[in-house]
């Protein structure tokens, strides 16, 4: 598994990066760069923005990034007269505090080893090797994740080297999203079970593989996250989905991460347009608005149109 495909997987459900404090905890505070500060735009042109709409339903599509730096500006005026005009807003999974805490505490349930196993027990002494020169590096006991089933790891391990060089997840674009919203009402597309679930159903070894490529891609992971913020910045849906979609080659992964939920969420679209009058904000990750296999390809191919509004 390639880094992009790591960091595409990591940013991709929101479970994830959810439940990344509590597993991250006081780990943060290893020496670190600026990379996200001094490599990103200082304001956007414009991240994008689309809408579908029949006689009596509007819904606008805003491709979002879970993690930010929190001094990057994008927030505009073209997003803020969708979402004000907007009766609901509509995430991938529910993001208030009572629900994250709840996602907290599922990804513990499902990351954490039982039975007496261990971590390093599962990989080969090259590998045990690697994985403690990367924790080393992050300031990290080499015992620290232990517990932590190979998936639960590599997210941890996907997570950290970008909280320290200055990705916060308190100014992920949901969370500025939902706090502009004030008191409208809310709906989600997924549940956390079910994003986490994704990676938690991995066979052991791709489990493993999946860690393994968050431990030899340390040094890349903020460098190719600034790459992939700076096109969603700018509005470049294919420029993203060129990064974001390179390394994805494992076909059954891809599906799961991507693919089969862009078509599930074209289907909720669809009945919504059918069912319920009314103006709704969906904000969802960007990397399931752009490239093939998008949202808006599914929707094409049930006969809706989708707009680009920005």
């Amino acid at each position: 598994m390639k880094i992009r495909a790591l960091i595409t997987a990591s940013v991709a459900a929101s479970a994830l990066l959810a439940a990344a404090p509590a597993l991250a905890d006081a780990h943060t505070e290893a020496p670190a760069g600026n990379s996200a500060e001094t490599q990103l735009p200082s304001g956007p042109d414009g991240p994008a923005l689309w809408k579908v709409a029949d006689e009596d339903t509007t819904i606008y599509l805003f491709g979002t990034v879970h993690a930010l730096p929190s001094d990057l500006e994008w927030y505009d005026a073209e997003i803020a007269e969708a979402l004000n005009a907007s009766d609901t807003v509509v995430t991938e999974i529910r993001m208030d505090p009572v629900s994250e805490g709840a996602m907290q505490q599922l990804a513990m349930e499902k990351g954490v080893f039982t039975d007496g196993t261990t971590l390093r027990s599962l990989l080969t002494q090259e590998q045990t090797a690697a994985y403690e020169t990367a924790l080393e590096g992050l300031g990290v006991p080499a015992m620290a994740f232990d517990q932590f089933e190979p998936w639960m790891a590599g997210l941890t391990l996907g997570v950290l080297p970008l909280l320290q060089q200055g990705y916060d997840l308190q100014s992920g674009v949901d969370k500025v999203i939902l706090s502009k919203a004030g008191d409208k009402p809310q709906d989600a597309l997924e549940t956390a079970e079910f994003q986490l679930g994704i990676f938690d159903g991995l066979p052991q070894d791709q489990q493993i593989e999946f860690m393994m490529a968050a431990v030899e891609g340390m040094g890349e992971a903020a460098p190719m996250l600034d790459s992939m913020v700076a096109e969603w910045a700018e509005g470049d849906a294919d420029g993203l989905a060129a990064i974001m979609n390179e390394g994805l080659e494992d076909e059954e992964f891809a599906a799961a991460l991507l693919y089969d939920r862009n078509a599930n969420w074209a289907e909720w679209i669809e009945a919504r347009l059918d069912n319920t009058p009314g103006t709704v904000f969906i904000a969802v990750g960007a990397g399931h608005l752009a490239g093939q296999r998008s949202v808006q390809d599914y929707l094409a191919q049930r006969d809706i149109e989708t707009t680009r509004v920005q």
